[in-house]
């Protein structure tokens, strides 16, 4: 199989597997794990003890590990292992089925979009906003939502007073 069908092919799972509507999205993730991975290799020539290298690649891993797209902060080898998929998966609608707030990907952007979801006590709308490791915790439903009052409703913990 040629690199252009290939390429061609992987663009297309990914854009389904993680809902990404937008290709320009996708395209943005690629040059971001291209530039990762270029500034890896332009480091790696440098001499193992070279000050300058050993601080770029520990903030360059630390602000990585911080945004949620390497698992660990370990070795310099994580950069050379970003790609577009990396980014994917931060987006919101992805980190809501990994934390197991809904089921599908398709429906947590659906659920973004329609403003049924915020972050700390900021209403997101926009489903290709990148989540961070601090502000997953803080992914919540929004007090108006039905959603949320579905959620209560089965757990049998809902206020009617803080609701209203």
């Amino acid at each position: 199989m040629q690199r252009g069908t290939w390429s061609a092919l992987t663009k297309r799972g990914a854009l389904s597997w993680y809902h990404i509507t937008k290709r320009e999205h996708y395209s943005l993730y690629n040059k971001l794990a291209a530039e990762v991975r270029s500034i890896a290799e332009k480091l790696k020539e440098l001499p193992q003890n070279e000050p300058f290298r050993v601080r770029t690649i520990r903030e360059m891993l630390s602000k990585l590990y911080a945004v949620g797209v390497i698992p660990t902060a370990d070795t310099a080898e994580r950069l050379h292992k970003v790609t577009a998929a990396s980014f994917a998966r931060r987006r919101l609608p992805v980190v809501m089925k990994n934390i197991g707030m809904v089921d599908s990907i398709r429906g947590a952007s659906d659920f973004v979009e329609q403003g049924h979801v915020r972050i700390g006590p900021k209403l997101v709308t926009d489903p290709a906003f990148v989540v961070t490791r601090a502000q997953e915790d803080a992914i919540t439903w929004t007090n108006a939502s039905k959603i949320k009052r579905h959620v209560l409703d089965y757990n049998n913990t809902r206020d009617d007073f803080d609701l209203a």
